[in-house]
């Protein structure tokens, strides 16, 4: 039986990885009480001690605005701890799934972003991401990347559920409307990591993961609602609007368009639509708000 090394376990996709891959092997997973990744001592003290044949690192710093003034402790999660597990797993003889995101671009290009495009995130998290990543790939070790975006899910704090908890406080909401991209369900995360580490020889290197299509936040928001409408005994008012009248901390890249045609030709492996796989989300259980 495997020994799997699962890191954030109470996350997004943590959460959801805890249950898919408990038919791979023996699953040791744990949170940050259990393990915090910017420490680097009792990082390497695990990975020695449970020896895992697979590393999965759901764990990261995610918190985009709060990481512009606390840039530190982001890249000691997301840039640091990577190349740690990295090395450790080289070591081991284990194979590292890490995951990023599409904030390592600026989101000026027109079209989708591959693999191969050059990065150049906007915001610290996506600088701290981007460390990851090349902590990883420095190492030469076994490993897979995968990028995704705009994800959500029934846990966590994550644009559906703030959207449904807001739907329900106020008249109005204003959203975002020039900003593009893929959301992808967390669950749909978990199920395609399961489904890559199951094969014999699951595939290695960067590779980008998320639903297909793409919309606006204000064009998610309105699916959200639309598909919800029976929760609630008043509809807010959606205002579409430009980025510039939503200031925050973090600036976001305008296009989060990834091509994730690379994984589908190594793999197979493609996931859904975000709509079909918002529906599958909100057909699977009440969303808490």
């Amino acid at each position: 039986m495997k020994r799997i090394l699962l890191t954030g376990r109470n996350g997004q996709v943590g959460w959801e990885l805890q249950r898919c891959l408990a038919p791979l092997g023996q699953v040791l997973a744990f949170d940050r009480s259990g393990l915090d990744l910017s420490d680097s001592d009792r990082l390497r003290a695990i990975v020695h001690e449970i020896r895992p044949d697979i590393i999965v690192n759901a764990a990261a710093y995610t918190a985009v605005d709060k990481a512009e003034s606390q840039a530190e402790a982001a890249m000691a999660i997301n840039g640091t701890a990577p190349g740690i597990l990295a090395e450790e797993a080289k070591r081991a003889g284990a194979l590292l799934v890490h995951y990023s995101t599409d904030y390592v671009f600026d989101g000026g290009k027109q079209g989708l972003y591959a693999e191969g495009d050059e990065p150049g995130p906007l915001n610290v998290y996506g600088r701290t991401k981007l460390a990851g990543e090349r902590a990883v790939q420095a190492c030469a070790g076994r490993h897979l990347i995968l990028r995704t975006s705009w994800v959500y899910g029934s846990r966590g704090h994550n644009f559906l559920r703030t959207m449904l908890k807001l739907a329900g406080e106020r008249e109005e909401l204003r959203i975002v409307d020039d900003q593009v991209g893929a959301p992808t369900w967390s669950r749909m995360i978990a199920e395609a990591t399961a489904l890559l580490l199951a094969r014999p020889a699951p595939p290695e290197g960067l590779f980008h993961l998320t639903s297909s299509g793409f919309t606006s936040w204000f064009g998610f928001a309105k699916h959200i609602l639309e598909r919800t409408q029976e929760q609630r005994s008043r509809e807010p008012r959606l205002v579409p609007i430009p980025a510039r009248e939503y200031p925050a901390p973090a600036a976001r890249p305008q296009n989060s368009r990834l091509d994730c045609s690379h994984l589908e030709e190594a793999s197979g492996l493609s996931l859904p639509d975000w709509q079909a796989a918002l529906e599958l989300c909100l057909a699977d259980r009440e969303i808490p708000t």
